[in-house]
């Protein structure tokens, strides 16, 4: 499937979740932040939110510095 994830086209499996999506880029622990069609959504829903062809995402990681 084909969706925007933050500004580029990009191609993934189908049936991916958000989940799915973070461990796939390695981020996996790490703090993530994620807006679908423009609505954030909540970090426990990620294993419940399944990636639709067109989606738009942005994912977003914290790092710390100073």
């Amino acid at each position: 499937m084909r969706i925007r994830l933050n500004g580029k086209d990009v191609s993934l499996p189908d049936g991916m979740t958000l989940r799915d999506l973070v461990r796939h880029y390695d981020l996996d622990g790490e703090p993530v932040a994620i807006e679908r069609n423009g609505q954030i959504v909540d970090r426990q829903a990620f294993e419940a939110e399944v990636i639709q062809e067109g989606d738009v995402i942005e994912m977003v990681r914290f790092v710390g510095g100073g």
